[in-house]
């Protein structure tokens, strides 16, 4: 499996996502610029030029026409994902980190970190067909319960009923996305001890995969209703990205200790590799090697027959799977 090294950011990779087709590819960095790659032969397609801070999230609408991104320069934009244009700018008075369309792309669910006295909250916004009509009002806004904390990602959940978050108090969260209760919190016994960085939805919205930084460095799967843990992988190094196959029962994890504390640790302890997990055994099966640093960003080909990794090291990395990849057996 010969990877495509796809050099476009000048800085550290913080996110990567498919379009619903599997033939494009968005990256996210903190150099200003998110990229539009062909997913077939990592070719560079476009920028999106507009944004004057780290780019955190983004996301593709069903048809692939509309990108939305989130920023550190207090906006989440809304852009045409042929021409490149901006249409709309939803400015905040804080970072925006996450960024998530519904089902349907007639709404979108925004998070905005802490910053001075304003505390992390959950911006619910709807997207007009038209971006002449757009608007940038909130039609929902959830505070969260212990506002200091940041809130690294929130998701929607089956059919737009629910929002999925999860961020630096570890804990996950359900709201309910017509009133905003929040209905259920997972238990702090079980699950994450520390800052939850990724949160990733099963391609049929039924579970989620989270991962985290506590000690244990592990990825816990979710039942997306109950918000029962399921399954546990345990990793040994701080987990900064997750993704599920979609095709085979497999889970990818990524990470590696903070560049700052390689030199303090053991020699193997910089494990910048992508571990591959049988998603029902719990049990490692195989891992990429090739960053040059931690793995910031997973995500998986809706086809199940790729996947690319963003590191620390601004590279995009494309894998295509050998056909012996589908054959494994435990």
């Amino acid at each position: 499996m010969r990877p495509i090294l796809m050099k476009g950011h000048e800085r550290p990779l913080t996110f990567l996502r498919y379009n619903r087709d599997g033939d494009m590819l968005f990256s996210c960095a903190k150099d200003h610029t998110p990229t539009l790659w062909y997913a077939d032969n990592g070719e560079r397609h476009g920028t999106f030029r507009g944004h004057n801070g780290a780019v955190w999230c983004c996301d593709v609408s069903r048809d692939s026409l509309r990108l939305i991104t989130g920023s550190a320069d207090q906006s989440a934009k809304l852009w045409d994902v042929k021409t490149g244009q901006q249409l709309f700018s939803f400015k905040f008075g804080s970072p925006a980190r996450s960024v998530d369309f519904a089902l349907g792309d007639k709404l979108a669910v925004i998070t905005t970190d802490p910053f001075m006295e304003r505390t992390s909250a959950i911006h619910v916004k709807r997207i007009a067909e038209d971006p002449e009509d757009q608007v940038s009002e909130s039609v929902l806004v959830l505070e969260s319960p212990n506002g200091r904390k940041r809130i690294n990602r929130a998701v929607w959940g089956p059919l737009n009923q629910t929002i999925v978050s999860g961020g630096e108090d570890a804990v996950l969260r359900i709201w309910d996305a017509e009133t905003g209760k929040l209905l259920k919190e997972s238990d702090s016994e079980v699950g994450h001890k520390n800052t939850i960085t990724s949160l990733t939805k099963s391609a049929d919205d039924s579970h989620f995969i989270t991962g985290s930084l506590d000690k244990t460095a592990k990825a816990c799967l979710w039942d997306m209703r109950t918000l029962t843990l399921l399954k546990t992988y345990v990793s040994g190094v701080p987990v900064n990205a997750v993704s599920m196959s979609p095709l085979l029962d497999h889970v990818v994890l990524g990470g590696g200790q903070d560049a700052s504390a390689v030199t303090t640790t053991d020699h193997r302890a910089g494990k910048f590799e992508a571990k591959f997990y049988d998603k029902i055994l719990q049990e490692e099966i195989g891992g990429v090697k090739g960053h040059f640093g931690p793995i910031n960003a997973l995500a998986f080909n809706p086809d199940g027959k790729s996947f690319s990794s963003g590191g620390e090291d601004g590279y995009v990395r494309l894998h295509h799977f050998d056909s012996d990849y589908f054959n494994i057996r435990i």
